[in-house]
C-alpha cells in the first residue's frame, strides 16, 4: 500500500528506488494512512504499528494473526501519533545504546521474518530449498 506521498507507481521516485519491482508488485494507493487502515480493518486485518513507545511490545513476544498489516513510520519522525492510536498493537525491536530505533529498511525485514516464521512459511520454504529435499526430489524423478 502507498499512502499520500509518494504517489503510486508509475512515478520516477518509486522507479528510482524499486527498479523493476515497482512494475511487478501490486499496489493500492490511499490518500491517507487513516483511509488505508480503515480499509484494511474492514477486510479483517489486524493493524500493528512498529514504533518504540512505553506501551510497545517486543515483536517476538506476540502471536502474529493470520491477517496482519504492519505500519512503518517515516525515517525521521516515525509513525504519526494519530496512526499509533488507530493501531491494534504497537511492536518494537529492542535496541541497545544511545539510538533507540532502526531505519525502515533494517527494521521491516526483521519483523517480517518473524511474522513469516510464526506463520510457518519459512518451514515450507526450508523443506523445498534444503539440499536433502532437492536430492530426494531429483532421485524420485529418475
Amino acid at each position: 500500500l502507498t499512502c499520500a506521498y509518494p504517489p503510486p507507481p508509475p512515478h520516477p521516485k518509486i522507479d528510482k528506488t524499486a527498479f523493476a519491482a515497482a512494475r511487478s508488485v501490486p499496489v493500492r494507493h490511499f490518500e491517507s494512512t487513516a483511509a488505508a487502515l480503515r480499509a484494511l480493518r474492514h477486510e479483517g486485518y489486524a493493524i500493528w504499528a512498529m514504533e518504540t513507545t512505553a506501551r510497545s511490545r517486543v515483536y517476538t513476544s506476540v502471536a502474529c494473526p493470520p491477517k496482519l498489516a504492519l505500519v512503518l513510520g517515516n525515517e525521521e519522525a516515525g509513525v504519526d501519533p494519530s496512526v499509533l492510536e488507530m493501531a491494534d498493537l504497537l511492536v518494537e525491536i529492542p535496541t541497545f545504546g544511545l539510538k533507540n530505533s532502526l531505519n525502515v529498511a533494517s527494521a521491516a525485514p526483521v519483523v517480517v521474518f518473524e511474522v513469516l516464521r510464526q506463520w510457518g512459511v519459512l518451514d515450507d520454504a526450508a523443506s523445498v530449498l534444503s539440499p536433502a529435499a532437492g536430492a530426494g526430489a531429483a532421485a524420485e524423478t529418475r
